[in-house]
């Protein structure tokens, strides 16, 4: 089962670790709060990534991310 990286905007304050933890995935905007790769607040997790998006997760100082299963 695919899912999919959620991000909060509204619960984060900047700090960049998920950046850090998620490279591939997310990356800062112009303010410094994460911003997926791709633009937009969600998105699907390739399964070779799914071990370091849950490490994201648990890290996250502000609780910003979530994982959801995709076509939720």
């Amino acid at each position: 089962m695919t899912e999919r990286l959620h991000i909060d905007w509204t619960r984060c304050q900047g700090r960049g670790a998920c950046m850090e933890l998620l490279p591939e995935l997310i990356r800062s905007d112009d303010w410094g709060y994460p911003i997926a790769i791709d633009g937009h607040p969600e998105l699907k997790v390739p399964g070779a990534l799914i071990d370091y998006a849950r490490r994201a997760v648990k890290e996250c100082p502000r609780l910003a991310l979530t994982l959801l299963p995709d076509g939720a």
